[in-house]
This record gives C-alpha cells, sequence and structure tokens, in this order.
C-alpha cells in the first residue's frame, strides 16, 4: 500500500472512531463534561490546524513565485491569468446559480415557516468585514509580513504575482534567488508529509468532539436540509466532472483518484487550507507542471470556492424562507452579483461562508438571527464545502495546464516530484 492510500485509510480510520467515541461521550457524560470533553478535543484539531497553517504562507509564496519566474515573460503570466480567471468566473456562476436553483425547487425554509422569531440575536460574526469597500483595500498587503503573519492568501498572492514579474523580467541575475526559492518550495513540501501524519489524530478529535457536544440529533434535526445540500453537491461534484471530462477526457477520473486523499482530509477537517500541499502535490503526480499548479491552484484559493458560493445562495434563501420572505427573481440576482463580489474575500477568513451570508441578510432585510439556524450544523455543511473547492480547484488547474500544453504523463505514486 503506498503512502496516499495508507493517509486514506488512517483518515477513514479516524473519521469512524471518531464518530464512535463523541456518541458515547455524548450518552455518558453530563452536559458540562461533554463541554470538556470537547474543548479538549479542539485542542488537537486547532494544533494540527496551526501545523497546516505555518506551511501555507511560505508554500504559497515559494511555489507561486517560481511558477511566474518559470513562464519567462509577462505575456504568458497575463494568458495563464486570463485563462485562469475565465474559468473560475464561469464556476462561480454555475456554483452560485445551482444553489439559487436547487433552494428554489426544494424550499427548505418553508418548514420552519412560523416557528421563528425575529428579533435580533446575536451570532458573533463580523458582518460588516466583508464589504466591496473592504475587500477592495484589503486586497492590497499594506505589509507583506504583515499579510503572512496573518495567512492572508489573497494578499499573499497579489505580492507574489509582483514579485514573480519583476523576477522574471530581471532575468539570469534573479536566478540565484528563484533556485532558493525553488528550493524553500521542496523544503515545504517535506514539512508538510511530516505534519500529515497527525492528520488522523486531527479527523479523530474534531468529529469526536463535535458528535460529543451536539450528539447524533444534530444530524437529525436537520437532516432534511443537509441531505439536500449534499445532493446539490453531488450535483456540483458531477457538473464539475463533466465539464473536465470534456477538456481532459478519461484521464479526468486519474484526477480524482489524485484528489481523493486532499478531498477527504478537507472534508474530515472542514478545512480546504488543510488539503492545499496535498492538492498541490496530487496535481503534479497527476502530470500538471510545477509552473503552472504553483501558480493557478493559490488564485484558485480566493476565486474558485465553488462548494463555499453555492452554500452561500443556498443558506441565505433557506433563511429567506424560513422567515417567510419571499424574494423576487430580479432581488435573487441582485444577491447572487453581490454574493459573486464578497465571495472573493472569503479565504483564510474563520467561519467565511457564515461572514458572507450574515452581511447579505442585512443587505436584503432579512433577519440577522436567522444565521441562528445554521450554527448548529455549519461544522458539518462545511465538510462538504471544504471537500468541494478542492475538487473545483484540482479540475480547474488541470484544465487550464490542458490549454497551455503543460500536461505530463502521470507520475508513480512514490516519484519525487519536480
Amino acid at each position: 500500500m503506498n503512502k496516499q492510500s495508507r493517509l486514506t485509510t488512517y483518515i477513514l480510520i479516524g473519521l469512524a472512531l471518531g464518530i464512535i467515541t463523541g456518541y458515547i461521550a455524548n450518552i455518558n457524560l453530563v452536559e458540562a463534561s461533554r463541554g470538556s470533553f470537547a474543548d479538549t478535543m479542539a485542542l488537537i484539531t486547532t494544533l494540527f490546524l496551526r501545523l497546516i497553517k505555518m506551511i501555507i504562507a511560505p508554500l504559497v509564496f515559494s511555489t507561486l513565485v517560481c511558477g511566474i519566474a518559470k513562464m519567462g515573460d509577462a505575456t504568458a503570466v497575463g494568458r495563464v491569468g486570463v485563462k485562469t480567471l475565465g474559468w473560475f468566473f464561469i464556476a462561480s456562476v454555475m456554483s452560485l446559480t445551482l444553489g439559487l436553483i436547487l433552494v428554489n425547487l426544494f424550499r427548505p425554509g418553508d418548514a420552519l415557516l412560523g416557528h421563528m422569531a425575529a428579533t435580533a440575536a446575536k451570532t458573533d460574526l463580523a458582518t460588516s468585514s466583508l464589504t466591496l469597500k473592504d475587500f477592495v483595500t484589503h486586497l492590497v498587503p499594506a505589509s507583506i509580513v504583515d499579510g503572512m503573519a496573518k495567512n492572508e492568501i489573497l494578499q499573499i498572492v497579489i505580492f507574489s504575482l509582483f514579485f514573480g514579474s519583476a523576477a522574471a523580467a530581471v532575468g539570469p541575475k534573479a536566478n540565484v534567488l528563484i533556485e532558493a526559492l525553488d528550493g524553500v518550495a521542496h523544503v515545504m513540501l517535506k514539512v508538510t508529509g511530516y505534519v500529515m501524519k497527525f492528520a488522523p489524530f486531527a479527523v479523530f478529535a474534531a468529529v469526536a468532539g463535535t458528535i460529543a457536544k451536539s450528539g447524533l440529533g444534530v444530524l437529525q434535526t436537520y437532516g432534511v436540509f443537509m441531505a439536500e445540500f449534499y445532493f446539490g453537491i453531488a450535483l456540483l461534484w458531477a457538473l464539475l466532472i463533466f465539464i473536465g471530462f470534456l477538456f481532459l477526457k478519461g484521464r479526468v477520473f486519474d484526477l480524482m483518484k489524485e484528489m481523493r486523499s486532499p478531498a477527504l482530509l478537507a472534508f474530515s477537517t472542514a478545512s480546504s487550507e488543510a488539503a492545499y500541499p496535498k492538492t498541490l502535490e496530487g496535481l503534479e503526480r497527476f502530470g500538471v507542471r510545477n509552473r503552472i499548479a504553483s501558480f493557478v491552484l493559490p488564485i484558485g484559493y480566493s476565486f474558485n470556492l465553488d462548494g463555499s458560493m453555492m452554500y452561500c445562495t443556498f443558506a441565505t434563501v433557506f433563511i429567506a424562507q424560513a422567515y417567510g420572505i419571499e424574494m423576487s427573481l430580479g432581488q435573487q440576482m441582485t444577491m447572487m452579483a453581490v454574493l459573486m463580489l464578497t465571495s472573493k474575500g472569503m479565504a483564510g477568513v474563520p467561519r467565511a461562508s457564515l461572514v458572507v451570508i450574515a452581511a447579505t441578510l442585512g443587505q436584503f432585510n432579512i433577519p440577522e438571527a436567522g444565521m441562528l439556524l445554521l450554527l448548529g450544523i455549519d461544522h458539518f455543511l462545511d465538510m462538504a464545502r471544504s471537500a468541494t473547492n478542492v475538487i473545483g480547484n484540482g479540475i480547474a488547474t488541470a484544465v487550464v495546464a490542458k490549454w497551455e500544453g503543460e500536461m505530463d504523463p502521470p507520475k508513480p505514486a512514490n516519484a519525487e516530484l519536480a
């Protein structure tokens, strides 16, 4: 069994043991003790996610700068960038539209009609933190050191684009620097391998803590809503894979095999960031050349969160339905346009989708108290969103590589990545 298969197996074992342990703790511990148990488990998950975040900034910066510098000229960077953003725009519209269609078709909020209080309730979400003005001013870092310290992916991407383009323009004088950064990228991938050995324990802790605190009943209470959302996620996966098949033909299924482990990791930890290093490795093993993978993937983490965007339209209209607020087609299209913009800054923001939704609710006079409907089950919804983000970015990167003729035959499972 190769390393990838072993990791996937151990993560699945951790997931199953987490459910069992969490259930046992939930039925045998008093409420106060359940909270303490969940807090203890959260420490393990937090430690793992902090280890992952420790890797993100140097890995994104080094791989993106090297990717741009290896392209050689601004024309190539611009061409790949336009293709990348074009794909992301189409995928965003498709994700948002699918969420809108399904929530209007299923109308899950109608089941709660008449049971909701329209009074304000505190949700501890910074609802004003993702306005268009704040997004634009937040785009460019005041200091790249500050951006890296806070793991602001979008700011790191912007700085890396300028830095890599300048390194390419300087030419041979920058070769030593690019070689050094390439070495940093390889070292960080090795560090990733060490950190990933801890992943099954983090998955166990995350699931055990959530089940212990909320019980299996949290899955039953909102079972219909979750089932409909997961059905939508399955449709989105099918659409993404179908579109990938149009460009990659049968190789798209090989890509899905490579994305299996990072998608499972993202699903189990409810974090797209946790899967970034393994996604990058999987794409290179699939045959995507490093300069394309290291350029497209980091940008995708800011502009191509397909699962999160579908959730935004689905959840916002769900809350409106629960309060008996009927939104016209025009209002829903306007809402979709607002979400298209505000969702582009969600990478790296804690509980990002909820923050985006909360900000959107206020603009359409939908009570923010409706967010309380989602808080109890958001972890389980976030698991599906995070896995979908990984799949969407994996397919996007492979398709752009195909367009650019930057696709090689797949590498053996244990091959050293370039």
